[in-house]
């Protein structure tokens, strides 16, 4: 079963170019959802088909994204492997319960806790800069992070890649290129453990999902190369920079609605 609703011919277009502009953004720092979700939902699409077409789109720009951190040596896939597996099983997990379990609780902490992100991250304008000691183990922190943070993916969502990216930065030690990469490494794996769900309820619209997608391609091919050749001192502020909007886009939606 498939969604099928059938948009303007004009939105295509607009939606391969937002799709580029989240993909180029959320390779950088995070929070292209910010950007693609409210389009999709002002498209008239239903809530569970927009955040379904969202994850199908998102996944492309997530695995580009990905593969060019990999293959440039931004990431080492023997110190995250067992971190996609952790955030596998917990996005996994958390999709599966996401009909049984009211989030209001998380919507109305999460933007507190991001807005905790900002101040700490302003506060420590060293943080991040240059790879430092790990405070935890890869096996500890992957454990904790990757079951909680990938069911978090696979429960509610938003804000995910800002939680990863500080988390990385804080207690592995990552400067804030390396962390943003480790983070798509695993943004990919539970966007892909989410869809999984979506696309079995039926809850995509593959048309828009795919045309977003092959603009997220082309913007998130932008975005992993400028982090590679420009590195942690380009992501710092950008990344501050979405938390912020993501924040906003948070308290927006519990006072007015999507």
């Amino acid at each position: 079963m498939t969604h099928r609703m059938s948009l303007p011919w004009w939105a295509y277009p607009v939606l391969f170019l937002v799709g580029l502009v989240a993909g180029l953004v959320d390779a950088v720092a995070g929070g292209g959802g910010i950007i693609t979700v409210p389009v999709l939902l002002n498209l008239g699409l239903p809530v569970p088909v927009a955040l379904g077409t969202n994850k199908l789109q998102a996944s492309f720009g997530s695995v580009v994204a990905a593969r060019h951190y990999l293959r440039s040596g931004l990431v080492d896939l023997r110190t995250c492997g067992y971190g996609i597996v952790m955030t596998l099983v917990g996005a996994l997990a958390g999709a599966a319960t996401v009909h049984l379990v009211d989030n209001a609780l998380l919507e109305a902490l999460i933007p507190w806790m991001l807005a905790a992100i900002v101040i700490y991250t302003i506060l420590r304008p060293q943080v991040g800069v240059q790879d430092r000691p790990p405070r935890l183990s890869n096996r500890t922190f992957f454990t904790c992070f990757g079951l909680g943070l990938g069911f978090y993916d696979g429960f509610f969502g938003p804000g995910t890649g800002s939680f990863w990216t500080i988390a990385l930065v804080v207690l592995l030690g990552c400067n804030f290129a390396r962390a943003t990469g480790v983070t798509k490494v695993m943004n990919a794996t539970s966007n892909l453990a989410a869809l999984a769900f979506f696309l079995a309820a039926g809850q995509v619209n593959y048309t828009a999902g795919l045309v977003m997608g092959a603009g997220q391609v082309v913007g998130a091919r932008l975005g992993s190369g400028l982090v590679v050749r420009k590195g942690a001192r380009f992501v710092r502020p950008i990344f501050l920079t979405m938390v912020v909007l993501v924040m906003l886009r948070l308290l927006w939606v519990a006072h007015r609605g999507p």
